[in-house]
């Protein structure tokens, strides 16, 4: 796609997931399911159009299962779609599975070269940012320590001191800032301002809608794997509120 305005583009994407079934052990169990052989296939996301424009930031919102998290996967690579097309300009992080890319054996400071190196860094630029990423953590003398001592918490100070630190153009999120104390989760929420306005292409799924109203200009909501509504985050979300209420 010649058309470099663009973060990210979805053209008539869709998503399908095979749903497999436990094989019955009882005759019982073969009578009752004896339809159950076959996968069924699931449409988790269904004929997908978006565009979302260098430098914005945008919240996914909708109840679980609506398929958000489906779409940030989609858009890391991670997973790809059955029909449909997918575009990314720019260098990308994403922060989407608490402890996702960390090896348990290894220490905070072991990982965070395995993980920075994953997105693209090499040693010589993890040396230079090394200490950022240990201060920002605040994890201290436990850097030092197998990241399978570590609590929910310090994992997710790990994650997001690392991809805040790779210098991507864009910034994916799901739910992983939920994680963790009062103190950091506001830390976090002014790094993500200070890269807002640092020109960052961020996109967060998230259920703190106080937050998603403060950090981003544009929200869209997802409902039963299709677009609801796409537009100015405060309409988008009371829109959301009055349906859930």
């Amino acid at each position: 796609m010649k058309d470099n305005s663009y973060a990210i583009k979805i053209v008539n994407m869709s998503k399908n997931f095979k749903l497999y079934y436990d094989k019955p052990n009882t005759l019982k169990e073969r009578l009752v399911f004896w339809n159950r052989k076959r996968p069924d296939d699931r449409e988790v996301l269904k004929n997908i159009n978006l565009e979302i424009k260098k430098g914005e930031t945008v919240a996914l919102i909708g109840i679980n299962g609506s398929g958000k998290s489906t779409l940030l996967k989609l858009m890391t690579k991670i997973i790809y779609p059955t029909s449909g097309k997918i575009y990314v300009h720019g260098k990308l992080t994403s922060l989407l599975e608490l402890g996702a890319g960390f090896h348990p054996d290894f220490t905070g400071r072991e990982n965070i070269y395995f993980n920075a190196a994953v997105f693209g860094l090499t040693k010589k630029e993890i040396d230079k940012r090394l200490n950022d990423i240990i201060k920002f953590s605040e994890l201290g003398e436990f850097i030092d320590s197998p990241v399978r001592t570590y609590s929910s918490g310090m994992y997710m100070r790990l994650a997001f001191s690392v991809a805040i630190n790779v210098d991507a153009d864009i910034l994916l999120i799901d739910e992983i800032l939920a994680v963790g104390d009062q103190h950091f989760q506001e830390k976090c929420y002014a790094k993500l301002h200070e890269l807002k306005k640092k020109g960052k292409t961020i996109v967060i799924v998230s259920h703190s809608l106080d937050s998603v109203k403060d950090l981003c200009d544009r929200a869209i909501w997802i409902y039963e794997g299709k677009i609801r509504e796409d537009g100015n985050v405060n309409k988008v979300v009371d829109d959301y509120l009055k349906e859930c209420a």
